[in-house]
């Protein structure tokens, strides 16, 4: 039984602790903050995102308080005009395994704790920030910032896409800057007109330069609004607030049903949205990177949540009941298992900006070439992302009781 300490206690970092005390092993968990909460709104959960949530043993913890979604709707926000819908009921259900939902960060995050929380083989530290690691040939050690060494067999960095472990792992420095800023918004649904609601999707509204999305969250009792502008922007600033009159004033090439909507939101707050280029380097002997840490993407594939929970499951299958021995190969084999998938996964999701965001001609041959594809061309376009399982760990080549390489 091994010891794995993680750096970081968000939606990453406690979904590695439940995947390896799953095993049998034990884990410690360092928070930076002063507590164990997430903060941000909404979040989008594709099928392979419920998938790891359920080998996790938390996915109708999660189901209790997600909507399921009916289609993801694709809109003109300039002549307000529906291109097309990918549909998420039965046929979509049936061939993923699960449906698609949304729900709120904190709600994923506080099924997550609670389950950590249940645990005798987790320990939730706060207040404890790692700034480096160190390691020998049979121990990794996270340094904190008040020099304080908490050591284990393994430490698994979960600590986001500042992580200063990545920073000694990678040396790749700060994150890249995307020139798009997103203004986002969170409002009772009770304010929403009937016919403004779309219950049951997720809509974006494209435009300019720019889109919009939102979504119904909390189980309905709010609607999750965020609106991303290509401005150039080359600071990054994090949870900035913003002017309703702003926000009008950026979003003006939107109109109709999407300027209605945009005009509800108050207490806007502004993001820079910044992700990391792939890296190939993952690990360091006893030490690993795992969500955001390893591949910080944009939002717009919806998928960042949900790749961290993949990671989670598959550390958890692969590190299995290996002896200490055995733990830095089998996090190359994690990190090998990974790699491909993520990477492709980020570029997605930069290049999606070209769906999104042209103008004039360009948009409307977007439109003719969306419109043209039914469901079933929809669900294809989807099901490398959406359709992913995390294989066991024997499809690995893992030996399951020795923990060798096979």
């Amino acid at each position: 039984m091994a010891l794995v300490v993680i750096a970081g206690g968000g939606i990453g970092g406690l979904a590695t602790a439940l995947a390896v005390t799953a095993r049998g092993h034990r884990a410690a968990v360092l928070e930076r903050a002063d507590r164990f909460a997430e903060i941000g709104a909404g979040i989008q959960i594709a099928p392979n995102g419920l998938h790891a949530l359920d080998a996790l043993g938390v996915g109708d913890a999660v189901r209790a308080t997600a909507v399921n979604m009916s289609e993801l709707r694709f809109m003109d926000g300039v002549t307000g005009r529906h291109v097309t819908s990918l549909p998420l009921t039965a046929r979509y259900r049936q061939r993923f395994g699960n449906p698609y939902v949304v729900a709120h960060r904190a709600e994923l995050h506080a099924a997550l704790l609670r389950a950590c929380l249940a645990s005798d083989a987790v320990s939730l530290h706060s207040g404890h920030a790692v700034a480096r690691y160190e390691q020998d040939a049979t121990t990794a050690t996270a340094v904190l910032t008040d020099g304080t060494r908490i050591s284990g067999d393994v430490l698994i960095a979960a600590d986001g896409i500042h992580s200063a472990v990545r920073r000694q792992l990678v040396g790749d420095g700060d994150p890249r800057v995307s020139g798009i800023t997103v203004y986002r918004a969170v409002i009772p649904m009770e304010r929403v007109p009937q016919r403004l609601r779309f219950e049951r999707s997720v809509v974006w509204w494209t435009g300019p330069g720019c889109h919009f999305v939102h979504y119904p969250i909390a189980g309905g009792r709010h609607l999750n609004l965020a609106a991303s502008h290509d401005d150039g922007t080359t600071e990054p600033v994090s949870g900035v607030p913003a002017s309703r009159r702003t926000v009008r004033r950026t979003f003006t090439p939107l109109g109709g049903i999407a300027r209605q909507l945009l005009e509800l939101g108050d207490e806007w707050k502004t993001w820079t949205l910044v992700d990391r280029d792939p890296t190939d380097r993952w690990t360091d002997g006893r030490v690993a990177l795992l969500g955001d840490a390893a591949h910080a993407m944009l939002h717009y594939a919806a998928q960042g949540a949900c790749q961290a929970l993949e990671d989670a499951v598959v550390l958890g299958e692969l590190l299995g009941g290996a002896d200490a021995g055995a733990l830095p190969a089998r996090l190359a084999a994690y990190a090998d298992a990974r790699r491909e998938r993520t990477a492709r996964i980020q570029l997605t999701a930069r290049e999606s900006i070209r769906l999104w965001h042209p103008a004039g001609p360009a948009a409307e041959q977007r439109n003719a070439l969306l419109s043209a594809m039914d469901a079933d061309e929809l669900h294809d376009h989807v099901a490398w992302m959406h359709g992913h399982r995390t294989p066991l760990a024997a499809a690995r080549g893992v030996h399951a009781t020795t923990g060798a390489l096979t």
